[in-house]
């Protein structure tokens, strides 16, 4: 996916889209039809899907959302994809199938001339020692493909069971450790000559300062009375609901 041309760049990210019928998954629709027509680009940082099992099946379950996100591809809009902690197994059949592009991470670009670093924010979350050990190996390409080729019920319990457990060990620790490591934020912003970072994944929607004029920017996670997305016009931005006015 090339830069960001002139014009409106809107993220977002967690928005957790469920298998069943949801009004989240009408809200996204509605962007998908709405604000992001009208875009220039858009990145969606991870966590689009609660769980995708592989394309085989999240192409067939979400398949209104993959047409509408192919609409919006073919009208002329950018549209980024960027795996989360949910949705990892995101592939090559998606992107075919929507026009999106899979970006790797983290994605490093200049939006209205500040230097800019864009990841779904689980890699910085340091701390959780347990946690940082669970994404070496789901994001091992050989666990991936021999998960994909289990049959689907299969792959449908382990899911279940992975974000049970996982919700039971998040309410077991103490938030600073499910929080990202603001030093490994300040080293990735140095390493990449940036200034600013926009991430996801905590469900922690906040503005930080840090060290040197860096900034930190978190996404907000997607709520059934409130999806919401960061709006980027030239070096300014701000948080927009869909459907909705400016957020507060």
């Amino acid at each position: 996916m090339p830069p960001p041309a002139a014009g409106a760049v809107l993220l977002l990210a967690d928005l957790h889209l469920p298998p069943g019928p949801s009004s989240l998954r009408e809200r996204f629709i509605a962007f998908l039809r709405g604000p992001a027509a009208d875009a220039q680009s858009v990145y969606i940082l991870g966590d689009l899907f609660e769980y995708w099992i592989g394309d085989d099946v999240g192409l067939e379950v979400y398949a209104a959302e993959c047409a509408a996100l192919l609409d919006c591809t073919r009208s002329g809009t950018r549209i980024g994809f960027m795996h989360g902690n949910r949705d990892f197994l995101v592939g090559e059949r998606f992107a075919a199938a929507t026009g999106v592009a899979l970006l790797g991470e983290p994605r490093h670009l200049h939006f209205g001339g500040v230097a800019t670093l864009l990841s779904h924010g689980d890699r910085y979350c340091e701390d959780d020692v347990a946690y940082q050990r669970w994404r070496r190996f789901a994001r091992n390409r050989v666990a991936q493909a021999g998960f994909v080729a289990l049959p689907r019920r299969l792959r449908e319990r382990i899911a279940g069971g992975l974000r049970h457990r996982s919700a039971d060990a998040q309410r077991g620790k103490p938030e600073q450790i499910t929080d990202v490591s603001t030093a490994a934020i300040e080293r990735e912003l140095e390493r990449h000559g940036c200034t600013r970072m926009i991430h996801g994944h905590t469900h922690r929607p906040a503005e930080h300062a840090l060290a040197g004029g860096r900034e930190r920017i978190v996404l907000a996670d997607w709520r059934p009375r409130r999806c919401e997305y960061l709006r980027l016009t030239g070096a300014d931005w701000e948080r927009r609901l869909v459907g909705g006015p400016a957020a507060k």
